[in-house]
């Protein structure tokens, strides 16, 4: 183990029960994954916008050198496949025929990474937690089955029969799933042999002190390292033994001694939102979270280390089992516990919709999350496909909640025996979806080709309302509208106030269908009542058997809440928060009726009280937006308006009006691109107060101007890219600008950056009187009052300093910060050391009347947060050294993003 460095000497004996010769092999080697700063497992980290990798020592990121691979003795030609550096090549020394074996030998050294990057490696403490860390043969079946590593934990290999010889220092406590049969100790080093038949994963963890514990049960031994939640000894034990019987009970038994669950394995894929919850909140019993914690990752691992199929391609089958058996559970032992656990008790809290949704109301929540905000992907895409949420999230409890829907739908015991079919004759044998497919049309006498097509191929939201509908003595004919034209069955009940009446499944409504049922006493009609349906919107599914005049009634709430589809909510927030030095603090309330659920249609009306400027102020928006659900790159098109009123100097106000309309552009094939393009076009009233004190701005405080701009970004962690053609038409001026920025981040770890603006005036009637509308070398003055400026008049003081890079993006101010007719600037930056930069500017800009200038400045840029918190120190620029002048501290700019809302995108990128 010196210098985290594994020598490996090894044996592969690989049966080909194809019909097919096989030339050559290939063997996964995912600890290359770790090389270089390019492998497909570094770009991963690199889209989802973690620079730990990236930055880290060439050591810690660990790798495999292979010195030899032989066959009967004979050296064999190996390479590393192109583009994927942890999967090698091997030709056979003679060709491999069917039903025959070869046996080849493989010297090589294994350096394992840190675990601070996937949690697997060597830890801080010097454990070494290993997954992945030997070469595999990939499968084959008719075709080569590998991949590279992207941190999944998706390795697709064949069941093995392992036998494993570890010398190892006497120091380091071995736990693993093979069964331990024989140990010595000679000097310093213990040497331990491990054996295991038809093993799929093969987790070692070498650790200097006892992480693991162990349980004897009647069915088979669990080994964990889960955190026990102040259990005492025999509360631990009984929750054992009843996981471990359910376990059996509803799959099968377990074909191994031990079942081996860590703490790597649920910070992996945890309970959300229990895994956020700091310790002293304890909403659920210890037991409860403890029981939630083994059962998730010991489904997750039993079916893992049984099921023979490639989890990049149908993960969804171990994913929806998980889920749907978490959900059982929950059902049998907790029935009451709700999703707030016992704060749903606590008064002030009780009254959100929120607290009293059941338990496993979370899993069609959370995956309703990213389907209302239509980014939400099909079951069977590829698992290096999907966006993080989806992948950890989402996905895993649409399955879940697909095969419960499929439960209610066929019939519970259908389902459930049709599972344990499937596990039982494809223990260990390779399958994929549709041999579970077949196995559940079989055993149901519905059809059910809907679940397999429409709701695990696609991303068809499910949506159905009551068109229209007709009463008569004993019945009602009611005519169901399919508003998504996914093609799956819909459950209409009818009710007497609560009392369900009668329950109806209808399927196969194309457009609209219409079905007689019978009336009773029932006062309502409502589809999908006991929401097992994971429909779109809610909000529509009731009519109203009486004369009732609203569906829908009003409800009034304050705070924010999750959607109640029996109300048409409105919430009710104050508001405490700073804008601006003229109005100082803001208090107000704001009344709207966005929840946690994105909606189409949103509006907000937010009147305030700026406690310095002692004046009414606020604003008002409304907003509609429309998903395109199609192929085309046209992602949506969002129309609003909005309205404010706030100050912009002191005692002096301005209102400002914009209707306008956004399309987005991006790749809906592909979701985990960062590239998006928008198209806006918006038009902007401004009415200010007149400001006396300001006589050489004889601009008319009143304007209107039409703005039409061209969005292309592609925001990477290596490579970033953004540019925009923006132009305006006023009654006093007409302007073309077109800006252009790209950054990298090199292999060495610098950081360059670099700016291109240019701007020219189409027309300019304003400039002999004003510059408010000429272009800003270093300060822009926000006529179109878009920027967050914290005091946008001031001229002097600490707020006069602030920096938005827009315009010509200089940081000092030179003696001509304005040009009337047009402008070029750049703006660079170079990395000196870590967060510390050398920044340039130069530019030339032309005023009428006047010859073109030439322009620059040099300085010191600190970026302790890129975009949202940077200080910039010139040095050297037009006005000779500043760095020597008098009052420098004056001359020092500032960038500073107080929004949480912009804060708080800094961390949720990563997941969406």
């Amino acid at each position: 183990m010196e210098k985290n460095q594994i020598k490996i000497s090894q044996t592969i004996t690989y049966f080909n029960n194809t019909d097919d010769t096989l030339d050559v092999i290939y063997l996964n080697d995912w600890n290359q994954s770790f090389a270089t700063k390019t492998t497909p497992l570094a770009k991963r980290f690199e889209e989802e916008y973690s620079n730990e990798f990236h930055f880290a020592q060439n050591d810690d990121r660990g790798y495999s050198v292979i010195t030899s691979i032989d066959q009967n003795g004979n050296n064999l030609e190996f390479d590393r496949v192109k583009d994927h550096i942890d999967v090698v090549r091997v030709d056979l020394e003679t060709p491999l025929k069917p039903k025959q074996s070869y046996t080849i030998h493989l010297n090589y050294i294994v350096q394992v990474p840190s675990d601070k990057f996937t949690r697997y490696g060597v830890s801080n403490d010097g454990d070494f937690n290993l997954r992945y860390w030997y070469m595999t043969p990939a499968v084959y079946n008719g075709e080569w089955q590998y991949s590279s590593n992207k941190n999944l934990d998706d390795m697709f290999i064949p069941p093995a029969d392992i036998s494993l010889e570890l010398n190892v220092p006497s120091t380091f406590q071995i736990t693993s799933e093979l069964n331990q049969v024989d140990s010595f100790q000679k000097d310093s080093m213990t040497t331990v042999k491990l054996e295991g038949k038809n093993r799929v994963n093969n987790k070692l963890f070498l650790t200097k002190e006892k992480r693991f514990n162990q349980i004897q049960t009647d069915y088979f031994t669990m080994v964990s390292s889960v955190d026990e939640e102040n259990l005492n000894l025999i509360d631990n034990m009984v929750a054992i033994d009843q996981i471990s019987a359910f376990l059996t009970e509803n799959l099968k038994p377990y074909p191994h001694e031990k079942l081996l669950i860590t703490r790597i394995d649920y910070k992996k894929n945890p309970i959300y939102g229990l895994n956020l919850l700091p310790d002293f909140i304890r909403p659920f019993p210890d037991k409860f979270q403890y029981e939630l914690k083994i059962l998730k990752t010991a489904v997750n691992n039993y079916l893992e280390n049984i099921l023979f199929l490639n989890p990049r391609k149908d993960q969804w089958i171990i994913d929806g089992l998980q889920t749907y058996y978490l959900m059982k559970y929950v059902e049998e032992y907790y029935p009451d516990m709700k999703i707030s656990g016992t704060l749903s008790k606590i008064w002030g809290i009780k009254s959100f919709h929120a607290s009293q949704l059941a338990f496993n109301d979370q899993y069609p929540f959370l995956y309703m999350h990213m389907a209302r905000e239509n980014i939400d992907q099909p079951l069977l895409m590829a698992k290096d496909s999907l966006l993080k949420f989806n992948l950890n999230i989402a996905n895993k409890y649409k399955a879940g909640v697909g095969l419960r829907y499929l439960d209610y739908y066929i019939d519970e015991a259908v389902v459930e025996s049709s599972i344990k079919e499937y596990i039982t004759e494809y223990t260990f044998i390779e399958s994929n979806t549709s041999d579970f497919e077949r196995i559940l049309k079989a055993n149901s006498d519905k059809d059910i080709n809907w679940f397999f097509t429409d709701y695990l191929q696609t991303k068809k939201h499910i949506d159905f309302t009551i068109s229209d509908f007709e009463e008569s003595r004993d019945s009602v004919k009611v005519t169901i509208k399919n508003k998504t034209k996914a093609n799956v069955p819909i459950s209409v009940f009818v009710l007497d106030k609560d009392e369900v009446i009668s329950k109806t499944w209808v399927a196969d409504v194309i457009d609209t269908k219409t079905i007689t049922i019978p009336k009773g006493t029932g006062t309502r009609v409502v589809l999908n009542q006991d929401l097992i349906i994971p429909e779109f919107d809610l909000r529509d599914n009731t009519k109203s058997l009486t004369n009732s005049l609203f569906n829908r009634p009003v409800q009034f709430r304050l705070l924010k809440d999750i959607e109640d589809p029996a109300y048409n909510q409105v919430f009710f927030m104050p508001i405490i928060e700073f804008d601006n030095i003229y109005d100082g603090i803001v208090l107000g309330i704001k009344a709207y009726n966005k929840t946690v659920l994105k909606k189409a249609f949103n509006y907000k009306i937010s009147p305030q009280y700026g406690t310095k400027s002692n004046s009414l102020t606020g604003s008002i928006s409304l907003g509609y937006t429309q998903y395109i659900e199609n192929t085309s790159d046209l992602f949506s098109i969002s129309y609003g308006a909005s309205g404010s009123y706030s100050s912009y100097a002191e005692d002096l106000f301005v209102r400002k009006i914009t209707p306008g309309v956004s399309m987005q552009f991006r790749d809906k094939s592909n979701l985990r691109s960062n590239k998006k393009q928008y198209i806006t076009a918006r038009y902007v009233d401004i009415h200010r107060d007149d400001n006396p004190d300001v006589t050489q701005d004889a601009t008319e405080p009143n304007y209107s101007v039409l703005d039409l701009r061209y969005n292309n970004i592609n925001k990477g962690l290596k490579d970033y890219t953004a540019w925009f053609t923006d132009v305006q038409f006023g009654k006093d001026f007409g302007k073309l600008a077109f800006n252009y920025e790209y950054r990298k981040l090199t292999e060495n770890n610098r950081q360059y950056n670099l700016r291109f603006f240019t701007g020219i005036f189409l027309y300019n009637k304003s400039y002999e009187t004003s510059d408010y509308f000429s272009y800003a070398l270093d300060r822009p003055t926000d006529y179109l009052f878009d920027y967050n400026y914290y005091g946008r008049s001031e001229d002097t003081g600490l707020f006069s300093q602030q920096l938005i890079i827009a315009e010509g993006g200089f940081k000092s101010k030179l003696d001509t910060p304005y040009a009337n007719q047009w402008i070029s600037t750049i703006n660079g930056s170079a990395t000196i050391w870590k967060y510390i930069l050398a920044y340039g500017d130069i530019g030339l800009l032309k005023n009428h009347g006047d010859k073109f200038e030439f322009v620059y400045d040099t300085g010191i840029r600190v970026s302790l947060i890129p975009d949202y918190f940077e200080l910039y120190f010139p040095v050297y620029s037009n006005l000779g050294w500043e760095v020597a002048q008098a009052q420098y501290a004056e001359k020092i700019r500032f960038i500073v993003t107080l929004d949480l809302k912009t804060l708080f995108g800094l961390f949720t990128r990563r997941w969406y």
